[in-house]
């Protein structure tokens, strides 16, 4: 008998502990699935308030593209009269109301139809000098399968805006308009992207698209003929002798002794019967002539904005000449340099001169900077650059004293020809030498053709 309650007390021992285990896990599951519960309520109600957040901001974003200022106060005005004329029961105000509400349903329809079209813009160059204009054609296709109502098309030139009125079109017709563009000065001006504008007669509601064709405009600087730079200051296109002596090249030097290493082409065997000794020629190392144009950009550095185009006219002129003339040629500007490190920063901007057409590109895009830094910085990085220059040309405003102009040609090296180029409207052309510096003042772009030939015959 102990041994039968022994065992009878042990089975409900262990009873009791499966029911509370049971009880235990019975009421982790039901935590753990409180908690499940929780979770996705929490992810649902975010993911909601997402899609809210998003529909509103949506919402928002498309009335300030799409409703006026005329259309703001006349949804107010609707809002307020139906508002106050419900709650007080005052009629006129929910005549107001309605009226308002009633003109801004009719503006929607006027929206209708903004991508209907199929826009072709095309330009007849897409590279002009200052002060003349292009032009081009715009072809207006209705790519639909309903009629395209009236509408109009902004085509953005630069900071300023062209307009076409576009009549209704019916399915798959067209309409072309012929585009004039003013003369415009001179820089890279965007033409596009064509916008069609779809607005109400009242300019309640406004609705846009623009498409994607954009064209780049590039409007060169003026230039002008010059004589050639082989005929006038520097002569020597063919190579210029220097003081390196070398074993082969055009400028004969000397003759000397054989030594060991010298090639046996270059034996003098008249030389070497008479003195019983072999001996060699030896020549000077010639150089191919390498021009440098350093236009200054500093804004301080001019009297004002013509006074700059008059410079990089002078400049494009002279590397225009140089490119035709086959001269290796560099020319250089100043670059921008942030504020906060001007002063410690050096930089300066090289104008491509694979053609003359790169080139033209190149000054098409420069502009003055009120951080950058003087001439004769750039004077100086441009020597550092070009070891072997036989002349160089300096050109900037009429700011600049002869004083710094002095300063920048000391940044050459002794045997560089440097020639400064002022631009001043007000003065008349003449010719000056400072101190071994070449002075060339221009009032106009053709003075400096003018001089350049004095220069030649002088």
């Amino acid at each position: 008998m102990p041994d039968v309650n022994l065992t009878e007390s042990r089975l409900t021992r262990t009873s009791a502990a499966t029911m509370a285990t049971g009880s235990r896990t019975s009421i982790t599951s039901t935590a753990t699935r409180r908690q499940r519960r929780i979770v996705r309520a929490v992810v649902r109600a975010s993911e909601a308030w997402r899609v809210v957040t998003e529909a509103v901001a949506a919402a928002v974003s498309w009335a300030g593209r799409t409703v006026r200022p005329a259309g703001a106060v006349v949804a107010i005005a609707a809002t307020a009269g139906l508002l106050l004329g419900i709650l007080f029961g005052w009629m006129e105000w929910m005549v107001a109301g309605s009226a308002a509400l009633l003109l801004l349903v009719m503006s929607v329809p006027f929206l209708f139809g903004a991508r209907a079209y199929e826009v072709d813009l095309a330009l007849q160059h897409e590279r002009v000098t200052a002060g003349h204009g292009v032009t081009g054609e715009i072809v207006v296709r209705n790519d639909s399968s309903r009629p395209a109502l009236p509408g109009r098309l902004d085509i953005p030139v630069g900071r300023g805006l062209v307009e076409f009125g576009v009549p209704l079109l019916r399915p798959g017709q067209s309409s072309t308009e012929p585009l004039q563009i003013p003369p415009l000065p001179r820089g890279v001006v965007r033409v596009g992207p064509v916008t069609t504008v779809r607005s109400d007669p009242v300019g309640l509601l406004r609705r846009e698209h623009a498409f994607d064709d954009v064209h780049d405009l590039f409007v060169h600087p003026r230039t002008v003929g010059l004589p050639s730079t082989s005929a006038g200051l520097v002569r020597d296109l063919e190579g210029n002798a220097t003081r390196r002596l070398v074993d082969a090249d055009m400028s004969f030097h000397a003759i000397r002794e054989y030594a060991p290493g010298d090639s046996q082409r270059q034996v003098h065997w008249k030389s070497t019967a008479k003195t019983g000794r072999l001996m060699v020629r030896q020549y000077e190392e010639s150089r191919r002539s390498r021009m440098a144009v350093v236009l200054a950009a500093a804004t301080q550095e001019y009297a004002d904005a013509a006074e700059y185009e008059l410079a990089v006219s002078a400049a494009a002129s002279l590397g225009m000449r140089a490119v035709r003339d086959a001269r290796d040629i560099d020319i250089v500007t100043g670059s921008e340099i942030p504020r906060v490190v001007k002063g410690r920063l050096r930089a300066i901007r090289h104008i491509p001169v694979i053609s003359s057409r790169a080139m033209l590109d190149g000054f098409s895009a420069i502009e003055r900077h009120d951080n950058t830094m003087p001439v004769e910085d750039v004077c100086r990085l441009a020597a550092e650059a070009n070891e072997r220059l036989s002349i160089a040309f300096v050109v900037t405003g009429s700011v600049v004293p002869l004083a710094r102009l002095r300063q920048a040609a000391l940044a050459f090296p002794a045997d560089t020809a440097v020639a400064a180029v002022i631009c001043d409207e007000r003065a008349h052309p003449r010719m000056q030498s400072v101190a071994g510096l070449t002075v060339l003042t221009i009032g106009t772009l053709d003075d400096l053709s003018g001089l350049l030939v004095r220069g030649a015959t002088s």
